[in-house]
């Protein structure tokens, strides 16, 4: 019964022109994370931005979590070939934490920088679409460690490996910095609507 009903949603979806090619729909949220997931502790935690900015600047997590935040329900696909849809997430809006900073005229990308040096790239202008968070919540819950908690970077236009976990410091780039996956073979750029998932001819 449920593989029918998933397939009755898949279809759905797929005549709705939500489902990117190579793509199934799942149910479930898998968990892929390369690595383990680090320890958690609220009152050493911080997030430090740095790079093409006037000052760099720090955050702890009560600091952090009193940034207002944006909600949105939004399509999650990835580099797998799973698509999971109608997710509900909750953090700080991209371009409105940028606000409270001065970022300069030379910045072009954003580097995420995460625990155990885990990092990935994308450009700025995409991190300014109005559904890009700084996240950490999920289905109106605190993120779960599998999923990336305390907080990870939330990129729903691109392959979920540029949604980075356990985020540690944005670092605003002149030039690109491909990121951990980017140097090991995966797409730079990561469209799911254009099967960009690796840089390698013959991968697919």
């Amino acid at each position: 019964m449920d593989f029918l009903n998933r397939r009755k949603q898949e279809e759905k979806v797929k005549s709705e022109g939500r489902l990117p090619p190579g793509q199934s729909l799942t149910q479930k949220f898998p968990v892929l994370t390369y690595g383990p997931n680090p320890t958690f502790d609220p009152a050493t935690w911080d997030l430090r931005v740095f790079g093409e900015v006037e000052n760099e600047k720090r955050w702890s997590w009560d600091e952090f979590t009193k940034i207002p935040t944006t909600k949105v329900k939004v399509d999650i696909h990835c580099v797998t070939r799973w698509s999971k849809f109608d997710t509900n997430w909750e953090g700080v809006l991209f371009r409105d934490f940028m606000k409270l900073f001065d970022v300069k005229p030379t910045a072009k990308f954003v580097i995420a920088h995460c625990d155990y040096g885990y990092t990935t790239n994308t450009p700025l202008e995409i991190m300014l679409d109005d559904n890009v968070l700084l996240a950490y919540k999920y289905e109106d819950q605190p993120l779960e460690p599998d999923h990336g908690g305390p907080l990870r970077t939330f990129v729903p236009k691109l392959y979920f490996w540029k949604s980075a976990k356990f985020l540690r410091a944005v670092e605003f780039s002149a030039v690109d910095k491909p990121g951990f996956w980017e140097v090991n073979g995966y797409s730079n750029t990561a469209d799911p609507w254009k099967e960009e998932r690796y840089s390698r001819r013959g991968w697919f």
